[in-house]
């Protein structure tokens, strides 16, 4: 199924054309409505109006997160505030939020790009989809809800809490297509064993899963527990949010929504692009965002294209779901945590460098992140109250900052080295 035929199956060479004019036109914005864009472009020596073909844009600058942080939080906006209708953002490295803004027409394309990820995986306007992502300045609720809407569908804004209530309404009002992490889809089949309730009680046919890593074991168990086709999907905030790629139902990869977006493939190390199949940085340009474009967009996300055309007649390049990260990000909840945010609040509270790692498990098809923190002998009081009142102004912070659930262990001097002597910051334990 499409949702605009016409473009996702474009002849390749109409679609490099349009992909063309609609970078010019963007080089034009940000060479004309965003300083720090004009300042890289002349100190790289690019005459953004003599671009005339894609190839030049391997020469363009890349646009880093910092460079997000440093012009906090309107400076890389090509539109002035009057003319944004909508602000999301993304957490940062050093606690800093990264500030997007969407213009009346940016929403229009966004639920148009949703509607086609929701299509592909199978759901039409006969549906009714249940959304159990946050609801909020995250992209992901009113992303999918708006593309759902665009759809024609029938929309459930659930959210993302109390999941038996989640269940109940999931089974009283027929629910056809959920929306959530596919972690989170396990749980809630987890809590529908817990309540008796069987997958051939409800109504369920499609899940559209994103935000966090899984893989192929925990796609087939989504789908046998809950008697659904589970299909994924890929975005994120700085880009747009939901929308970038998405499976159809062949589930052989994650098509492109190339005509808005241009996507490069580039290594680690030496940041030029890699062979077909083989695995580098995921590096996108926009191609349409009014109020936030950015080029060369360098997002840490490891991936590989895919060979070969897909069966479903679309003509967009495929590529893989995330197989990692280049940096040191994890992503917990659907959350993006960095151990400089954990390093920072430690640092704020003890007044001084604090030894500390971090483990990751998944338990119950839940992440669960636990801080094991070193206290000094000054620190670390005989007095258990006092001990108490530390752990929890830490753990409170790091809640506080991070914006999920943190288990914080207090451990006394050397600990950590027992445990990993190759002085790690980070244990992550879940499986993909």
């Amino acid at each position: 199924m499409y949702w605009q035929q016409a473009i996702e199956c474009m002849p390749r060479e109409d679609l490099e054309q349009l992909q063309l004019e609609r970078l010019q036109a963007t080089l034009y914005r940000l060479g004309t409505h965003v300083p720090f864009y004009r300042r890289k472009l002349r100190e790289a020596k690019i005459d953004y109006e003599a671009i005339t073909s894609l190839a030049a844009l391997r020469n363009l600058p890349f646009t880093m997160k910092e460079d997000l942080h440093v012009n906090y939080p309107y400076g890389l906006f090509a539109v002035p505030l009057r003319d944004v209708v909508r602000i999301h953002s993304s957490s940062g490295n050093s606690g800093m939020t990264t500030v997007i803004g969407y213009t009346r027409n940016d929403i229009k394309n966004w639920s148009d790009l949703v509607a086609r990820i929701l299509c592909g995986a199978g759901v039409t306007a006969e549906d009714v989809v249940q959304i159990a992502y946050d609801y909020g300045i995250f992209t992901g609720g009113l992303g999918f809800h708006y593309g759902a809407e665009r759809l024609g569908a029938s929309v459930i804004p659930i959210s993302s809490g109390n999941i038996k209530r989640q269940i109940r309404i999931m089974r009283d009002f027929k629910t056809t297509a959920l929306v959530c992490t596919p972690s989170h889809a396990l749980k809630i089949a987890d809590v529908m064993m817990d309540m008796g309730v069987n997958s051939s009680e409800l109504s369920l046919k499609y899940g559209v899963f994103g935000a966090e890593r899984w893989s192929e074991t925990m796609r087939r168990e989504i789908g046998e527990r809950l008697g659904i086709t589970a299909n994924d999907n890929y975005g994120l905030s700085e880009i747009m949010g939901p929308g970038v790629a998405g499976e159809c139902l062949e589930c052989n990869g994650l098509h492109i929504n190339e005509d808005h977006f241009f996507v490069e493939i580039l290594d680690t190390k030496t940041l030029e692009p890699v062979a077909e199949g083989e695995v580098g940085e995921l590096v996108i340009t926009t191609l349409t965002k009014e109020a936030f474009p950015v080029i060369r967009y360098r997002t840490r996300d490891l991936a590989r294209f895919l060979p070969g055309t897909c069966p479903c007649g679309r003509t967009f390049t495929r590529m893989s779901g995330i197989l990692g990260r280049s940096d040191d990000m994890m992503i917990i909840k659907g959350v993006n945590v960095f151990p400089a945010q954990i390093e920072a609040a430690l640092t704020d509270i003890t007044g001084s460098e604090t030894p500390y790692l971090i483990i990751v498990d998944r338990e119950n098809h839940e992440d669960k992140l636990t801080v094991m923190v070193e206290v000094t002998e000054l620190l670390f009081s005989d007095q258990i109250r006092k001990q108490w009142a530390l752990g929890d102004t830490i753990q409170d912070r790091l809640v506080t900052d991070l914006g999920i659930q943190v288990h914080v262990k207090l451990v006394e001097e050397k600990t950590l080295e027992t445990i990993d002597s190759k002085g790690k910051k980070v244990i992550d334990n879940r499986t993909f």
